[in-house]
């Protein structure tokens, strides 16, 4: 907890995928004031994504699944850099960038519950 499903439209190599999550999992990290050793990062690439009816060359959609709750300005600042991170790691423009926030209530690990 957290947990980061990370979609993008074009194919990333290992090392572009190790570097984008390192630097999306310290951001959430920091952030959210979680130890970075309980983050889980998830990244697909390659996903056909669409945004105004037309397929998106250079897009994501980041989700960000957090255990209890968080501020509308948390997840402002957090959203400022991941959207920083992939303009520079990727070059996408911001405006093909959506990020959610789901704050979970129940969340187990290791055989019990947070």
């Amino acid at each position: 907890m957290p947990y980061i499903e990370a979609k993008f439209t074009m194919p990333l190599d290992q090392a572009k995928k190790n570097s984008i999550c390192e630097k999306i999992e310290n951001s959430v990290s920091a952030n959210f004031r979680k130890p970075k050793s309980f983050v889980m990062m998830e990244i697909s690439d390659n996903m056909p994504l669409r945004m105004n009816g037309m397929p998106l060359k250079k897009g994501a959609y980041i989700s960000i699944k957090l255990f209890g709750t968080t501020t509308k300005p948390v997840c402002s600042s957090c959203t400022s850099e991941i959207s920083n991170i992939l303009k520079k790691e990727l070059d996408i423009d911001s405006k093909n960038i959506y990020i959610t926030y789901h704050p979970v209530e129940f969340w187990g690990w290791d055989r019990q519950m947070f």
